[in-house]
């Protein structure tokens, strides 16, 4: 599975890289057929504490899955994106 994390307009440590990582390799217990996952990390310009964007997309064989999430940090955001994918994955292995 070929994983790709990019940090729109602001440098992303190591530790956050690896932590989206290794969250995003989780999903393959889920469902084993995933060719690759495109992650965007960006900070909104907003008053709002919850500014920290997380959007992840996974793809399938003829198909893509996507979630995009906020929260107070990108940690908390890229959790949320995972379950959410998580979900879907499980609901489109069912219709297989």
């Amino acid at each position: 599975m070929d994983i790709k994390v990019q940090s729109v307009n602001f440098d992303a440590d190591e530790k956050l890289i690896a932590f989206v990582e290794n969250r995003v390799e989780k999903l393959q217990t889920y469902f084993d057929n995933i060719t690759g996952v495109e992650s965007f990390l960006r900070i909104e310009k907003s008053d709002n504490l919850e500014n920290k964007l997380v959007e992840i997309k996974v793809l399938l064989p003829g198909k893509e899955i996507f979630a995009k999430k906020n929260a107070k940090s990108f940690e908390e955001a890229a959790d949320e994106s995972v379950e959410a994918l998580r979900r879907q994955l499980v609901k489109y292995k069912e219709r297989l």
